[in-house]
């Protein structure tokens, strides 16, 4: 059963640490748009995707996996 416990508390730590991984490399991307003044244009880029993946998932949630 540790050894069960270990490998779970293992792989808790691994995927924290991918999620902090991805939060620095967007903070890192985010901040070098803002030097380089490109980051309106991001938004304007980034805006309709966005809410495109929220409409999406709004459906899926409402829809409750019925088909």
């Amino acid at each position: 059963m540790e050894t069960f416990l270990d490998l779970m508390l293992l792989r808790f730590g691994l995927m924290a640490a991918g999620l902090v991984v991805l939060a620095l490399i967007a903070f890192a991307v985010a901040v070098r748009f803002k030097r380089r003044g490109r980051l309106d244009e991001l938004r304007r880029h980034a805006d309709p995707v966005v809410r495109a993946g929220l409409r999406a998932a709004a459906r899926r949630l409402d829809g409750g996996g019925r088909r």
